[in-house]
């Protein structure tokens, strides 16, 4: 099917392509093209199915009211919540998005980094990986907008939207303390990542305020390139070397969803024989028998507010104050924390 151009539509309608151009762009009123005139065009470029070409309109205008979203896994389901979300608040401000997983690979993000680029996004919401350091200031020096999300590097100056990762791991830990589990164990991902760091720090917190040794006996880190298949195997042998482990944390939802399979091929009961608890939900916590305690993250307020500071900074609105934004997870208490609160879990 043949692309409609501007040059059609003016020779449908019998009016130059510049009277049209001022017209599509909503320059009508300013260029004193009549009502009638104006109505004719866009009728006549809703019926021929007219797309502008949004690169060589940015080229021209500058703009091409489309954000470029960079997440780490489209398929996780924080992730792909986030999108949605961030799709639905950039289409009420007149926005479209273009989205891409970077796998967590510092070269694949670079990659996609550089086609957006390239395809003259207005702004970025950007989920960085642990090496995209560098790029990201690249973006800050040439003042393009940019929101990171839900995690940044603290010594660089950018807005970002967070959930309180310290507060929501020490939450965590601190739940399976008041209920009697004893010995509290960590699954987190192998990574410098300042999100990673906060939680793991929050959970050594609750377990010093808990008068319980938080030893590097008691935390498996697993690389983030490893197979399902290799992480459900480690933290099944994590589990099984230590039985007096009674207790486990987990920080991300894929780490938990893989634990409870392995939890399950070493025999043993979550609940009665020990304690979960993940940062970050999932259906298979809240469906599933024993349901699972989290530490669920305010998704669509995360997103919202990205979007809303993306949007300020491109309608030149002071965001100086307000777009560094850390909000505070909420607490799901369910059936894999059964056991009574206990008054000292010392």
């Amino acid at each position: 099917m043949k692309n409609i151009s501007i040059k059609d539509i003016a020779k449908e309608v019998g009016v130059s392509t510049t009277t049209v151009s001022f017209v599509l762009n909503g320059k009508a009123k300013e260029k004193r093209i009549s009502e009638d005139l104006r109505d004719r065009i866009l009728q006549t470029a809703a019926r021929l199915n007219y797309r502008p070409n949004q690169v060589a309109r940015g080229l021209r205008t500058g703009q091409t009211h489309t954000l470029g979203l960079m997440v780490e896994d489209i398929s996780n389901p924080f992730f792909a919540q986030l999108a949605r979300v961030v799709e639905h608040e950039a289409d009420k401000a007149g926005y479209t998005v273009m989205y891409c997983s970077t796998e967590n690979s510092d070269e694949r993000a670079t990659s996609l980094l550089y086609m957006l680029r390239h395809r003259q996004m207005d702004g970025f919401i950007i989920v960085p990986t642990p090496g995209l350091k560098k790029e990201i200031q690249n973006l800050v020096d040439d003042r393009k907008p940019l929101v990171l999300v839900d995690r940044f590097f603290p010594d660089l100056l950018t807005c970002y939207v967070t959930v309180d990762n310290f507060m929501g791991a020490f939450e965590g830990a601190s739940l399976l303390l008041r209920k009697g589990y004893r010995k509290i164990g960590l699954i987190t991902v192998d990574s410098i990542q300042v999100q990673m760091m906060e939680r793991e720090r929050g959970y050594a917190s609750a377990l010093e305020k808990g008068k319980k040794k938080a030893g590097t006996e008691s935390i498996l880190r697993i690389p983030y390139d490893y197979s399902p298949e290799q992480t459900v195997q480690s933290i099944a042998d994590f589990i099984r070397k230590d039985p007096q482990l009674d207790g486990l944390f987990f920080t991300t939802n894929y780490l938990g969803v893989a634990g409870l399979e392995a939890i399950r091929l070493s025999g043993i009961k979550v609940a009665s024989q020990i304690g979960v608890v993940c940062f970050d939900d999932n259906d298979l916590f809240r469906l599933g028998s024993p349901s699972i305690s989290v530490i669920a993250q305010p998704i669509a307020s995360i997103a919202q507010k990205a979007v809303e500071i993306l949007v300020d900074i491109l309608n030149h609105k002071d965001v100086s104050a307000s777009c560094q934004l850390v909000i505070p997870p909420t607490v799901q208490e369910r059936e894999s924390t059964y056991r009574q609160e206990i008054k000292n879990p010392g």
